[in-house]
């Protein structure tokens, strides 16, 4: 009797393991419903980022909501994750997206339509310093206020990073690679002998990026940098207490737009860094039906 139910088990086993990992392979299939092919899920990334309270606005205002879609909370590393596991299998995903990212560097991927406008139009990358940082650190100052940089500069760290090079060696390299667009931020400023500076910033890819960098440029000025990694509502107060001195990593108007209008008073806007950066939601291209947000209902 415990051998026949023995076998029963391994039996009902080995089916449920076939049917798990059918479904975990099964390919993107443009002639059925794309919810039921991904349980009606949003892949996002942490909770406290503004694409997350952006998408979820979308789900409303696109009524899908009401269809039972969810959005799923995460992390970056884990999205990017799931979506290159996706991707290798041909699988549906819909993923909260953004650019600059290396994610649509490496990978053929879309923004989906937004008609109604729910994620705003293109956004810009902020310098936000400390007020009173330019009469402490007028040297610090002068160079972020210069700093600015296109999305194919941002890309190159990025993918660096993302095939596992330290982010400090990295930045160093496209540095090194870049010595004309470095001597804009830093030609004719005086250098100073070892003096601390703090700069805080959100652990996206982007930001691990610019922030890297900038604090290499200052090195290079004679600072000593501490760079260090919060969420996106404690690094613009830590800014704003003078807890820190700037950061490099502030997505408006959209993105980061409920914490400019909650510190705005207390901070300095040294104004864009990075042009043209953009948030949605993503698939892969060979999800060739899906170009709209609309069709995902």
């Amino acid at each position: 009797m415990r051998k026949k139910i023995t076998v029963l088990l391994a039996a009902l086993l080995g089916v449920f393991t076939l049917t798990a990992c059918g479904t975990e392979l099964a390919s993107y299939d443009p002639e059925k419903p794309l919810g039921e092919q991904i349980n009606y899920t949003i892949t996002g990334i942490d909770a406290g980022a503004g694409i997350m309270l952006s998408t979820q606005n979308a789900l409303e205002a696109y009524g899908l909501a009401d269809e039972n879609w969810q959005l799923q909370t995460s992390s970056t590393a884990a999205m990017t994750s799931t979506l290159e596991k996706a991707i290798k299998n041909k699988q549906p995903i819909v993923v909260t997206g953004w650019t600059p990212h290396w994610m649509f560097t490496k990978y053929d991927l879309k923004f989906l339509d937004d008609p109604k406008n729910v994620y705003g139009d293109a956004e810009d990358i902020h310098t936000i310093v400390r007020k009173g940082l330019k009469k402490d650190m007028p040297s610090a100052y002068e160079m972020l206020d210069r700093f600015n940089w296109t999305q194919e500069d941002m890309s190159e760290v990025m993918l660096d990073v993302n095939n596992g090079m330290d982010p400090e060696k990295a930045a160093k390299k496209w540095i090194k690679a870049n010595p004309d667009k470095v001597a804009e931020w830093t030609d004719g400023i005086e250098k100073v002998d070892g003096d601390p500076i703090k700069l805080t910033y959100v652990a996206w890819d982007s930001e691990i990026a610019s922030t890297n960098v900038v604090s290499e440029v200052l090195k290079s000025l004679g600072y000593e940098p501490t760079i260090q990694a919060m969420e996106i509502q404690p690094m613009w107060a830590s800014v704003a207490t003078g807890a820190a001195d700037g950061m490099v990593a502030a997505w408006l108007p959209n993105t980061a737009g409920v914490y400019y209008e909650d510190y705005k008073d207390d901070i300095e806007d040294l104004g864009i860094n990075l042009k043209g950066a953009r948030v949605g939601l993503a698939v892969p291209t060979y999800m060739e039906n899906i170009n709209s947000i609309e069709d995902l209902k």
